[in-house]
Formats: C-alpha cells, structure tokens, sequence
C-alpha cells in the first residue's frame, strides 16, 4: 500500500472531529503479550501515521504507561493538529520499587503500580500523568475506562456511580474549558454504553469485542441509541482478541484467552464462507464494523510495521455484497446487522 493513500474520513458523532476510518490502537505497545523493543513500537506508529491515520487511542493501563511514552516520541515527529489524540482515565500510577504486583495483563511495561480512581480528583491526576507521559500540552478525546463487569465483576455498579459523578463530571469541565474535546467511555460492555449513553453528556464510546462478525450484542440497544444521538463510536476488538486475523488454528486467542472449541469450529465456517468469496477473514471483520452508520472509525493495535501495513490494505479492500448475504443466509449474521454498500 503506498504511502500516499488517504482512508476515508469520518466525523466522530456530533463532535465535528474528523477522524480516519482506520484508527490505531496503543494496547499492543504497553507489551500485551509479549515484550517489544522501542524501536520497533516506535516505527510501528509511524507507519500508521505514514499509511494515512489520524487517530491514536492509548491508555495508562497498557503497559502502565510504556504506550504512551512510546506513542508520545512518535507524535513529537509530527504536527500536533494533524492526530487526533485520544486516552482514558481511571487508573493513577506511582512508581513501584519494589516490584508490580499487579500486571493486569501485560508481559512487560514500566515499574509502576496502578489502582482505580474514578473520582473528579482522581481523573485530574490520570489526565495529567498522561499529558506528561505523552508529552503534549493537549488531548482531543477523554475516555473514562473500565468501567464493565469485565474489569470490576460485581463492584462494577459501584464503580460506574464513581464514575459518573465524578470522572464523568471532571471531564465535562474540561471540555467546557476547551481543555479537550470530547469526553466518553472504553469498555467491553454494550449495556455499559448504553448506561452512560442514557446517564452522562457523551460524545463517544470505544466499544471493544462486542460488536464483530463473531457477535453483535451492540445492536440490541446500544448502536441505535448512539446513532440516533449523534454518539460517535469506536470499535476496537474486531478481532475478538486474535482469532478472527489469524483464523481457527490451535492457540488462537478470543477475547483475552485461548479460543474454546465451539468458537474455533464457528470461526472456521466463517473462514470457508469467506474463502469461497475471495476475500480474507481478516478482511471481512474489519469491513463489516464499518458497515454500521453509528461507527466512526475501527480502532486496530499492531506490533510491527508490516502488520499496520496489512491492517490498512485490509481497511482500504472493498467487499463483494454477495459475501455478507451469505453469511446472513447462513445464519452467521443476524438479519438486521448493517453491511457496507
């Protein structure tokens, strides 16, 4: 793919903020499975920026704080106003000598422990941290984090009334102040969206998992709600952590662990279906998010240049029709799932 190719942009809701299709996702860069070396993170953001994208989205959870870094070194080589920035509050971080006790997740990262704080204070502070981390004086969107089931298990109701008066509140300030831009939520929970689409003054979601070829809780309630609010949302985890880039062979990753045999044999229909059109399973999951009208942009992590390369030839190749008839006449699509044209 050349360099000079543009993807498509689109506008994040009501925000006004034009962002690209394609998004790069910082979560690879915080040594999520396995340690990599600065130079290589480092060049695997400029290749995202050099293929055409404009919006970033990192995290002091990933890594504890090593994506941003090394994202903030790649951003210092470019104009500020050319990416659209984006990271999340939830989690302080304080340097742990002694060792992490809490990885949550990651192979590698910096010596830093975190803990959950989504008060108003505590988002100040997250923010802040972040801004130093990254290196900039700026950051157009704010994302409160974690705040599902999947992090916090039965104290999420709590966390989510923590988080709504008072993370929620502290960056609605700093939007009012033109401090950032837009303010939302980055969860693996449809219902949590919905929640704090109905709750909170949102302007965007980063919906992670929930809403790919495998499975599509999001247009029960969620993705009609945005779309008719004016939310701009962010899809991250088209993947289903792994296994629909890599297909079903053995130790393919879905969500977060090793795929269970029911989603291995699931996916490798899914695979001949595709093969039959042409098209690669990789392919057909990124094109079918965005098919939605609700979706701004598919939010993808890579850990090396080549593989950035493929995610954007991928974004940038068309889909024949006749594939997502298939798959609804399959019953591998529900029927009311939106398809590109």
């Amino acid at each position: 793919m050349s360099d000079a190719v543009r993807f498509a942009r689109r506008t994040l809701g009501r925000t006004g903020i034009e962002v690209s299709a394609l998004g790069f996702g910082g979560a690879p860069l915080g040594d999520l499975y396995a340690p990599i070396d600065d130079a290589t993170a480092i060049a695997t953001v400029e290749a995202a920026l050099d293929a055409g994208v404009t919006l970033v989205d990192t995290s002091p959870l990933y890594g504890r704080g090593l994506s941003e870094h090394r994202i903030g070194t790649a951003l210092r080589r470019r104009p500020r106003d050319s990416i659209v920035l984006s990271t999340k509050v939830g989690r302080v971080y304080a340097a742990a000598p002694r060792g992490v006790t809490r990885t949550e997740g990651y192979a590698g990262g910096l010596p830093h422990e975190g803990r959950y704080d989504y008060s108003y204070d505590g988002a100040m502070r997250s923010l802040e941290q972040s801004m130093l981390r990254l290196g900039v004086a700026s950051v157009d969107v704010v994302l409160v984090h974690d705040v599902d089931p999947w992090t916090h298990g039965g104290e999420a109701p709590a966390r989510q009334r923590e988080a709504l008066t008072g993370a929620m509140r502290a960056l609605t300030d700093l939007r009012a102040q033109k401090v950032i831009r837009a303010v939302g939520i980055g969860v693996n929970d449809a219902d949590v969206c919905e929640l704090y689409a109905r709750e909170a003054d949102l302007d965007c979601v980063l919906l992670a998992g929930r809403y790919s070829l495998l499975e599509q809780p999001a247009l029960d309630r969620f993705l009609p709600l945005a779309h008719a609010r004016g939310i701009g949302v962010m899809v991250g985890g088209v993947f289903n952590s792994g296994i629909l880039a890599t297909g079903a062979k053995p130790g393919a990753r879905y969500n977060y662990r090793e795929a269970p045999p029911e989603i291995l044999e699931r996916v490798g229909v899914f695979e001949r279906v595709c093969a039959a059109h042409g098209v690669a399973l990789a392919h057909a999951a990124i094109a079918f998010v965005l098919g939605h009208p609700a979706v701004s942009s598919v939010v993808l992590g890579a850990v090396a240049p080549d593989e950035v390369r493929r995610n954007a030839e991928a974004c940038a190749r068309r889909v024949p029709p006749a594939l997502w008839r298939d798959l609804k006449a399959r019953r591998l699509l529900r029927d009311d799932a939106p398809t590109p044209r």
